[in-house]
């Protein structure tokens, strides 16, 4: 449960405060004046300060500055009226997370909230590099395949420096994590990181967001407001899905890269900014570019140092790591004492193809350690949990291998040696050529299209197998005993 302190001289603003953040299950703490905040974050440091600009004695500027100076990473958002909007805006420059002009609506106002503890989050929760037992409150990259690797040097030649990065990967391959990584380890670390999806936010809005407009820049610009940029100066910002931004931002983009400068909508001055710039992307910009839907200037500005996350199904060999991984981090949740995966479940997920690449896996473990209920992880769990993420014919292929390979170890089991091979095909092959006459009724020439056969290779078939299949269609009888499954 995330704590908040609102901080506000009307005791009614606190209350009404403290009714809408308790409901959405917010831990909600109250202060009247700069001074009593001070006292509180001192005791014990929220995660989100909530707080007014103007009080009697210290204004909620000074405090700001003050909470800053003991806790950097701590975000405030400030409250302002309209003759405080300056103020506001100064605090937004040094620091503050964000500002809502009063009276606001209580949405946007949640929203707002929102995005400033997931700010918290990407701020302050640690990123580890294959971390082996690192304790389980951190994120981490997994793996020790050849290609993560090489991607752990990059980041690491990468990181200090002030290069912009471009981050590329399928969905659900930690695009997000390493650029976390990269902030993390930066001489940048302790300055602001502020992430912007670039497909969440409207068309129509995205460059107000990223380079804030002035007043009456257009219908509904009330007050000035400051965009990301310039939020960021001196710290980081991380556009996420870049690949999908229209054309127009794109060459604000290029300029803040070329000049770092840039004039908010409807302004003339121009805003100076040292900002270091992190993108990532799940497509092709080549074919983007090819298409005449991303600036080929912009790419190379972009393109600087080049991470590459590889997909999960081209470095399998992580998988195991990655399963323990997520086991032992939803351990705790699941109060398992000690979770385990047998070997043939494991073998699953090893063969699975992974389209959702490290997310869908996370989920799909989670879900097997549901349906455990505490036990040893089974074929069947994975197959159950992987069911809802993949297509009908995908899942049924997948639990048809998963039979097959369980009958052929029966069968080895007790068949084991000289002739096993030919046997184990023997049987196989009457068992189809059975099952497909019987479907057909008999019908030799149905049977041959539904095995995909000629049907002169059916018509040999049934010869060969003559007494276990019959012309009539009926079923083969069982085979002998020396096939044992």
């Amino acid at each position: 449960m995330s704590k908040i302190l609102v901080v506000d001289d009307e005791p009614g603003v606190v209350a009404a405060f403290e009714q809408m953040l308790v409901s959405q299950g917010y831990d909600v703490v109250g202060a009247v004046s700069a001074e009593a905040a001070l006292d509180r974050v001192r005791a014990e440091p929220p995660e989100l300060i909530v707080m007014d600009v103007c009080m009697p004695g210290m204004s909620g500027l000074d405090a700001m500055q003050e909470i800053k100076r003991m806790h950097p990473a701590l975000p405030v958002v400030i409250m302002t009226g309209q003759g405080t909007v300056d103020s506001a805006i100064e605090a937004t420059k040094r620091g503050a997370f964000d500002y809502q002009l009063k009276p606001f609506e209580p949405e946007e106002m949640l929203s707002l909230i929102q995005r400033a503890l997931e700010g918290v989050r990407l701020v302050q929760r640690q990123v580890d590099l294959n971390p082996g037992a690192t304790p389980m409150s951190r994120d981490a990259i997994i793996g020790q395949s050849a290609g993560m690797q090489e991607l752990y040097k990059a980041i690491g030649r990468a990181a200090p420096t002030d290069a912009t990065v471009l981050i590329r990967g399928e969905s659900g391959t930690g695009k997000e994590l390493v650029a976390r990584a990269v902030y993390q380890h930066s001489r940048r670390g302790n300055a602001p990181l502020l992430v912007v999806n670039c497909v969440a936010i409207p068309e129509t809005l995205l460059e107000s967001e990223l380079f804030g407009y002035e007043r009456g820049a257009f219908t509904g610009a009330h007050a000035r407001r400051i965009g990301k940029f310039e939020q960021a100066d001196g710290g980081t910002i991380f556009l996420d899905e870049i690949g999908d931004i229209p054309l127009g931002v794109q060459a604000k983009i290029l300029r803040v890269l070329q000049e770092r400068s840039f004039e908010r909508i409807g302004g003339n001055e121009t805003i100076r900014v040292d900002v270091r710039v992190l993108a990532a992307t799940n497509r092709s910009l080549e074919q983007a570019i090819a298409r005449g839907a991303f600036r080929e200037d912009l790419y190379y500005r972009l393109n600087v140092v080049n991470l590459v996350l590889p997909p999960l199904r081209e470095r399998r060999e992580d998988i195991p790591s990655l399963v323990e991984y997520f086991m032992r981090r939803y351990a705790a949740q699941l109060t398992i004492e000690r979770p385990l995966i047998a070997n043939e479940a494991l073998d699953i997920f090893k063969r699975y193809a992974w389209p959702g690449n490290v997310r869908e896996l996370e989920h799909c473990v989670y879900r097997a350690m549901v349906f455990s209920a505490g036990h040893p992880i089974q074929p069947s769990d994975v197959a159950r949990a992987i069911a809802p993420v993949v297509d009908d014919g995908a899942h049924t292929l997948l639990s048809v291998n998963e039979s097959l390979r369980q009958l052929v170890a029966r069968y080895l089991d007790a068949n084991s040696g000289s002739g096993a091979h030919e046997q184990l095909l023997a049987v196989l092959d009457k068992l189809l050529v059975s099952e497909a006459m019987r479907r057909s009724h008999g019908n030799q020439t149905q049977a041959a299209k539904i095995l995909g056969l000629t049907r002169p290779t059916l018509h040999a078939k049934i010869r060969r197998h003559e007494g276990a299949i019959a012309d009539s269609g009926k079923p083969c009888q069982n085979p002998d005993d020396s096939s044992t499954f």
